[in-house]
């Protein structure tokens, strides 16, 4: 077997580089709900690339930082390979959490897709090596397997439950130490041998290109975390507007023949003053806040602490809770159906029984085809529906 001896500074490059990418792909991330499907996707891809690269990046600068007694080199599919499974399956679990929700058993699912994505990126990287031959102990998968399960539910867990930019940084801080820890936990149950490569007729990469690859990846990862980083610096509130001056109000004494006004003269009549509608919904788009009517909507989904407003084709992004919401709302036109759904019962076109539940399919709803009807609202949903 061969003797392994480590860079100290590249190890710690390696668990920097992790971290950082792991705050700029969570950080990519927020306030998605926010944006249009394209610009969301948009971002998910980014995402998805910062994230897999860093994590790619992470491994090969710790595949860097090992010394070994032979000359090595690195099979370019095998290589290049593990990057686009980690990509990969980071971008399946952000479309998970960003079109299916953050309920918990959905950040499990993430959470589980992220850590086992990590470890499929480690042992497909680590089947590219040529000059010696990797032996994978199985306890060793196990244990990384394990290892990465849990902390990629926790970060997900800490990051998405609450999307403050506290909770992200320290989901992304566990996060990145979770690659960093799942690789060195592999490598403490890899050993490996010598053998003669032969002829191989794969296109090899050998330790400067991969360092040159490696340290490009890196460049752009620190980069992207330099300009994401900027949100965490910033102050989470703004400004508040300035108040305008309150108009004069003439004085107003009480007299024998009733109320006596001294000042200015009042007028003969009450200039009648425009009130907001209280009953249209706020949605934010285009950095600006605009109302639509509630007759408008078909159908409004919890989403944390915020809403989504479905109306035809769009899905709009509204800043109050769904309590908020619901008080807004003339009681005869909308339902609860769900604790995280409100339905407007003019728009559904029918009524589907399940076991236990139901759906309230949507008439000319093409952002949401049906509104699920949870089991305890079913008897109040078939009784205003009248069936």
């Amino acid at each position: 077997m061969l003797t392994i001896e480590y860079n100290h500074l590249l190890v710690l490059a390696s668990v920097a580089v992790s971290v950082m990418a792991s705050f700029t792909g969570l950080m990519l991330t927020r306030n998605l709900s926010r944006l249009g499907d394209t610009h969301r996707k948009l971002l998910i891809v980014m995402a998805s690339l910062a994230l897999g690269g860093g994590i790619w990046s992470m491994h090969f600068v710790a595949m860097l930082a090992m010394r070994l007694p032979v000359l090595v080199s690195y099979d370019a599919v095998y290589t290049l390979g593990s990057a686009l499974i980690a990509t990969l399956m980071c971008g399946i679990a952000f479309l998970i959490l960003h079109y299916w929700g953050r309920s918990g058993g959905h950040i499990v699912i993430a959470g589980l897709i992220f850590g086992n994505g990590i470890v499929a990126m480690h042992y497909v990287g680590m089947s590219g090596i040529r000059g010696c031959l990797p032996l994978f102990q199985p306890v060793g998968v196990a244990a990384a397997i394990a290892g990465a399960s849990v902390t990629g539910i926790a970060a997900l867990w800490l990051s998405y439950r609450r999307r403050t930019t506290a909770r992200i940084f320290v989901g992304a801080v566990l996060f990145g130490l979770a690659v960093a820890l799942v690789h060195f936990l592999a490598m403490y149950w890899t050993q490996f041998t010598a053998y003669a490569d032969g002829e191989i007729e794969a296109p090899l990469i050998d330790h400067g290109t991969l360092a040159l690859l490696v340290m490009l990846s890196a460049f752009v990862i620190c980069g992207t975390f330099l300009l994401t980083a900027t949100a965490f610096l910033t102050p989470a509130g703004e400004a508040a507007p300035p108040t305008p001056p309150m108009r004069e109000t003439p004085a107003v004494t009480l007299g024998a023949a009733g109320p006596v006004t001294t000042g200015a003269a009042a007028p003969a009549e009450p200039a009648a003053e425009t009130l907001p509608d209280l009953t249209r919904l706020p949605f934010e788009r285009d950095k600006r806040t605009w109302f639509i009517s509630p007759g408008q909507v078909a159908a409004i989904r919890a989403e944390g602490h915020y809403t989504i407003l479905y109306s035809g084709d769009e899905k709009l992004f509204c800043p109050l809770s769904i309590s908020a919401v619901e008080k807004r709302l003339p009681p005869s036109a909308f339902m609860r159906t769900h604790r995280s759904y409100l339905v407007n019962l003019s728009r559904v076109a029918a009524f589907e029984r399940r076991k236990d539940n139901g759906l309230c399919m949507l008439d000319g709803v093409t952002s949401l085809k049906a509104a699920p009807v949870s089991r305890a609202f079913v008897p109040q949903v078939r009784a205003a529906l009248g069936i």
